[in-house]
């Protein structure tokens, strides 16, 4: 943990999961307002003690959290740095790696995570103005003196009663005041306002300006404005920019955009529970191109637990992957549980330990009549599987199992990026398959 007090407020910096005590902090009311909303209270724990002391615990989320009395930022424990939070949610969009320098593009210092992403949303939009803007039509309804569109009876009626010099009509104008523009808008204006380093903030500054000429209307809700996306060979381009603008103005909860209620704008966290499932999904898939196997995410079972007196079903089952298809011949299911915990130097927990022995009890089918198998993914120290955990029955055979493997997310991100893909991706379905 550090504590630094530079021109700005004091920065507290700790690392997921870690505790600290910091000296001479007193939170406001819009402060503790902050830390008793939903977005927050799950990922980062802030208690106000005696004598001006601040406990901060955070939990498994990366970024940074801005309050009237200090900035909190939360570093990755099990990544590299903050730029491989970064290369995992490009790759979970299927685009690759951002093509950012930070020592180089950001030169007062080491930015954190918001500023990071504010930087590649100010870069994207910068592509976008340089490209030209897209226009499209918008119905728009106004009061002119010759027919355009088509008439508004009603309103003709209404407002223009025995009038022939102002006639009420509907039409479709060219514009680029439009939802993929207003998007962009919106995220570069924030950005240009909120952003900690100045050199983003004046790149942000002039993106923000330009867009503000083409796009003055406000974005209004930003999950409505989401939900009404559809890309096409018109707008495709903009995929990257809506990316990190949706991001940005979502506080960098991936979760809190299908969440009820209001996005928070001070606090920048993203879910490394959330991150780390879709970033090894999206990898098994990869892994299993040419397979003949297939890679299924969040499949719902809700036959495996019933209630004997009803023959209803109790509840669901829900691995985060179940691996299908047909192995040498012979039929293979591998569910496959992902968590987001450093088990190389702890044994795992029950409650993950229980869970992934009723995945394969309940969901696995071993080839060659071997006993049913999950495997359990985490990060860890080295891609090596370590030895498995089975059940055994009172005659002694083995009833389940329950494999673990460490993956090294580091060495992984670092390895997709060049030659080693290959062989990175065939180790890891190697093990899974073990």
């Amino acid at each position: 943990m550090a504590t630094l007090r530079d021109s700005g407020p004091l920065r507290i910096d700790l690392r997921e999961y870690e505790t600290t005590v910091v000296e001479g902090v007193r939170l406001g009311p819009a402060d503790r307002s902050l830390c008793a909303s939903e977005q927050l209270a799950s990922r980062l724990t802030v208690r106000e003690l005696a004598g001006g002391r601040l406990e901060v615990t955070a939990g498994p989320c990366v970024g940074v959290v801005r309050f009237d009395a200090c900035e909190i930022r939360i570093l990755p424990k099990y990544l590299g740095g903050e730029l491989d939070v970064l290369r995992m949610l490009e790759y979970t969009a299927g685009r690759g790696f951002p093509p950012l320098d930070a020592t180089r593009t950001v030169r007062e210092g080491a930015p954190h995570l918001r500023d990071l992403v504010a930087l590649l949303l100010t870069e994207e939009c910068e592509r976008l103005l340089s490209r030209g803007v897209r226009q499209d039509y918008v119905t728009t309804e106004d009061d002119l003196p010759a027919v355009r569109g088509r008439i508004l009876p009603s309103r003709q009626l209404l407002r223009h009663y025995g009038r022939l010099d102002r006639l009420a009509c509907r039409f479709d104008e060219h514009d680029t005041d439009i939802v993929d523009n207003r998007l962009c808008a919106a995220a570069v204006d924030l950005a240009a306002r909120t952003a900690r380093s100045p050199a983003v903030r004046a790149r942000a500054r002039r993106a923000a300006t330009s867009f503000a000429r083409v796009a003055p209307t406000r974005l209004g809700d930003l999950r409505t404005a989401l939900a009404g996306l559809d890309y096409h060979r018109h707008n495709t381009h903009y995929r990257s920019a809506h990316r990190w603008a949706a991001l940005l103005l979502s506080g960098g909860g991936i979760a809190d955009l299908l969440a009820p209620g209001p996005l928070a704008s001070r606090a920048f966290l993203v879910d490394m529970n959330v991150l780390f499932e879709v970033f090894l999904t999206h990898l098994l898939r990869e892994a299993a191109t040419g397979t003949g196997l297939t890679v299924r995410d969040q499949t719902r079972h809700r036959g495996v637990l019933y209630d004997e007196r009803t023959e209803r079903p109790y509840g669901e089952v829900r691995p985060d992957v179940l691996v299908t298809g047909t192995l040498d011949g012979e039929p293979l299911r591998r569910p496959v549980d992902l968590k987001y915990k450093l088990y190389d130097s702890r044994k795992l927990s029950p409650s993950d330990l229980y869970q992934a022995f009723l995945y394969a009890h309940a969901l696995a089918r071993q080839p060659a009549g071997g006993p049913p198998t999950c495997v359990l993914i985490h990060p860890g120290s080295g891609s090596a599987t370590r030895g498995n955990i089975a059940v055994r029955r009172w005659d002694g055979t083995t009833s389940a199992r329950v494999r673990s493997v460490s993956l090294h997310l580091p060495s992984v991100l670092g390895a997709l990026g060049d030659a080693e893909r290959a062989s990175t991706l065939a180790n890891l379905w190697a093990a899974v398959l073990e």
